[in-house]
């Protein structure tokens, strides 16, 4: 039996592949930019990585293929259909590639985009696993929207045909390794688990009971919620291939008080991932708040242009590594650098500062005046503070401001206080005044004042 392991990024959603070939090479599917999780497990166990293969062009990030073929010399596998305009070995449906002992069938599953194909895994005639990138996920499968609205719905119909078709005929007890899975804005899984079966997703998948085409159609379409932009273009850039790393790649360079007032004078942008506590004690004004977080790439890309040159202020126990993992996933190569000495700095030189009050929850009246609600749509609607304002924090971003937004005291939540805060920094850029942010979400204002909640 192959050994895979999963490489998860809990902050995109998605899941890698380490396949043991079982001779001291290794094949990896969908491997996203940054190789290295993938060459360390390979040396720890004692491993060549000879092959990464590709279910299909991401829009969630940027692949890691020629990362690998760079560094360990690995073979990439992809759909023919891809186009992908690196080197390659392009496949074709139904065609077997002999990985040495094991093979590896390529399935056609077109559906999450046009060119996507699924991977059986084989010893001999027997199938160990299928490799089903966005064809099919835990309890759903992953969105057709993201190759063009054109061609949504075809696509959403290839889906049924690819399921129906080829995977569910497939043995039920064969394990099931999807790419997307929670956290992915590709699909929203029911749940946590990331891996399946066959036979359990016939049982419980929501969409496989669906009682005809037509059916499965409206019910997946019905299902979409919004998604960063940044999506609209990693799909060609995972074709034209990613640029790479290179050394230091993750090294940020120090800037001074002169250089942040000269970036910010030029038009430059200050992304503070600080916790949102320090943010509220005190930043530079017009700083954009995103705390650094496993969600902190979905959230830069979500609200900021990749073109724009990005100056971050960061704590001074925060991993500069990890910020530069997430921004580079995403296709965000401008960093030029960190202030130096943090905030610290920035007051030692006298310069101005901006504060935005915390509140806790449980410190709101029982009807705030004016809630801002920046979560999304489906967390709306499960429950919110009776007459909030709900607003996506992904629409407030750039001139996509609220046109009327309340006069007077503007208290902004989330469902913990990250996304609100970083809400309030867009608005406090944009000239709003009164603002506050709740350190907490509807769930605890419901705990604290007995006041119901309203759901849609």
């Amino acid at each position: 039996m192959a050994a895979i392991h999963p490489v998860v990024d809990e902050g995109l959603g998605n899941s890698a592949y380490v396949v043991e070939l079982g001779d001291g090479r290794a094949l990896v599917v969908d491997p996203a930019r940054d190789p290295t999780p993938y060459l360390e497990l390979a040396r720890w166990r004692r491993l060549q990585i000879a092959y990464a293969a590709e279910t299909h062009l991401h829009a969630d990030f940027l692949t890691g293929s020629r990362e690998l073929a760079a560094a360990d010399g690995a073979q990439i596998l992809a759909p023919r259909a891809s186009r992908l305009g690196f080197a390659h070995r392009g496949l074709e449906d139904g065609q077997v590639v002999d990985l040495g002992g094991l093979t590896l069938r390529v399935l056609a599953t077109p559906g999450h985009a046009p060119e996507h194909a699924s991977y059986l895994l084989l010893d001999g005639a027997r199938p160990v696993a299928v490799f089903s990138g966005g064809a099919l996920l835990v309890g759903t499968v992953a969105r057709t929207d993201l190759a063009g609205p054109e061609l949504t719905e075809p696509l959403a119909r290839a889906a049924y045909r690819s399921l129906h078709g080829r995977l569910l005929s497939l043995p039920d007890e064969l394990a099931v390794y999807p790419t997307h899975g929670a956290g992915s804005f590709c699909s929203a899984p029911a749940g946590d688990q990331r891996t399946t079966t066959i036979g359990a997703e016939r049982r419980h998948n929501r969409l496989l009971a669906a009682p005809d085409e037509d059916a499965f159609v409206a019910q997946l379409l019905a299902s979409f919620g919004s998604y960063p932009p940044y999506f609209l273009r990693l799909r060609e850039r995972n074709r034209v291939g990613p640029e790479l790393l290179g050394r230091d790649w993750k090294v940020l360079p120090l800037l001074s008080t002169d250089q942040v007032q000269q970036h910010l004078a030029g038009g430059g942008l200050v992304v503070d991932a600080r916790p949102i506590t320090a943010f509220a004690a005190g930043h530079i004004p017009g700083a954009l708040s995103i705390a650094l977080r496993p969600a902190f790439a979905s959230w830069l890309g979500w609200l900021l242009d990749d073109t724009r040159p990005l100056v971050f202020v960061l704590d001074e126990d925060q991993d500069r590594g990890e910020l530069a993992r997430q921004c580079r996933t995403i296709g965000y190569d401008h960093l030029v650098g960190e202030l130096a000495g943090g905030m610290a700095a920035w007051r030692a030189a006298n310069l101005p500062q901006a504060q935005l009050p915390v509140v806790e929850a449980e410190q709101l009246d029982n009807q705030p005046d004016v809630v801002l609600d920046v979560r999304q749509d489906s967390e709306v609607a499960d429950g919110h503070l009776p007459g909030a304002l709900a607003v996506e924090l992904g629409a407030l971003a750039g001139d996509r401001l609220p046109a009327k937004l309340p006069q007077g005291l503007v208290t902004v939540m989330c469902a913990h206080g990250e996304r609100a805060m970083t809400a309030a920094s867009l608005l406090e850029r944009a000239g709003h005044k009164q603002l506050q942010v709740v350190h907490g979400g509807p769930r605890d204002w419901q705990r604290a004042t007995g006041q119901a909640l309203t759901r849609l």
